[in-house]
């Protein structure tokens, strides 16, 4: 047997309205929809960042509402939308807010690290002292760990997501490949879907429930962003000792949710 567990990202979540054209809660009830009828034996579903839109407590009361129909277990994080205290009381996370929203889970396959890069006020990401020891001290254990954040650390040569990186990137780098028990590395946050390999580790990105960036070319800044007519997607990622696969799924025709739908 493998550890199955599903990955959303960017939900974007607003209790009414659009957001960019798009209805963050009919894309999240398409994808809890097709959770609770494919995926209902998967161990849990990471959330990784930007849970709602605006930091609000109504946002936060309403999603937490709606994940209730969510038939698997929830690991939420933040994003830089996200606010750390309204987080912690209305989406939990497995060992509370003791200074960070972030966590591990154990599996029979490894551990899942859930770190939080929230930098509160700014779009780019923070990896401090702080976060740096908790980090060491996980990945000292040796087990298999995937680690999961809201912020890439590097460049992935998209316009304006680049600059809202994880700032100490690097020494998140350094630190990750100093242990050889680092099997991936998954990032939200830039709501486009890319593989690749960083300093002999291989992480991915994902597309978001909410709403999708548009490819680098042709190029594009804030000032003309429209966003892709992609649908959202989620991932299946499977653990078995050590070995990690993750297949992308559309969770519902790019239609739904939409203005024009």
């Amino acid at each position: 047997m493998a550890t199955k567990l599903i990955w959303l990202s960017d939900l974007h979540f607003v209790v009414d309205g659009y957001v960019l054209g798009h209805d963050p809660r009919a894309r999240l009830n398409a994808a809890i929809d097709l959770i609770n009828s494919h995926h209902g034996d998967a161990d849990f579903c990471v959330i990784s960042g930007d849970m709602v839109n605006r930091g609000t407590e109504g946002d936060y009361e309403a999603l937490a509402t709606q994940l209730d129909r969510l038939r698997v277990p929830v690991l939420p994080m933040v994003g830089n939308h996200d606010d750390r205290e309204l987080f912690d009381t209305h989406l939990p996370t497995p060992e509370g807010l003791n200074g960070f929203a972030q966590y591990v889970v154990e599996t029979a396959d490894g551990l899942v690290a859930c770190l939080d890069t929230l930098d509160p006020g700014a779009d780019s990401g923070a990896f401090c002292a702080a976060r740096s020891a908790w980090l060491r001290d996980l990945l000292g254990q040796g087990r298999p760990t995937c680690i999961f954040m809201h912020h890439p650390p590097m460049s992935l040569g998209l316009p304006m997501q680049d600059q809202d990186q994880l700032v100490s990137g690097d020494d998140l780098l350094d630190l990750v490949t100093s242990y050889p028990n680092v099997t991936y590395l998954m990032f939200g946050h830039v709501h486009r879907p890319i593989v690749g390999n960083v300093r002999g580790i291989p992480f991915a990105t994902m597309r978001a429930v909410s709403y999708q960036a548009p490819p680098p070319v042709p190029a594009w800044d804030w000032s003309t962003f429209v966003p892709a007519a992609e649908a959202p997607a989620l991932g299946v990622v499977m653990l078995k000792e050590g070995e990690v696969t993750l297949q992308y799924y559309d969770i519902c025709a790019y239609s739904v949710g939409t203005t024009t739908s």
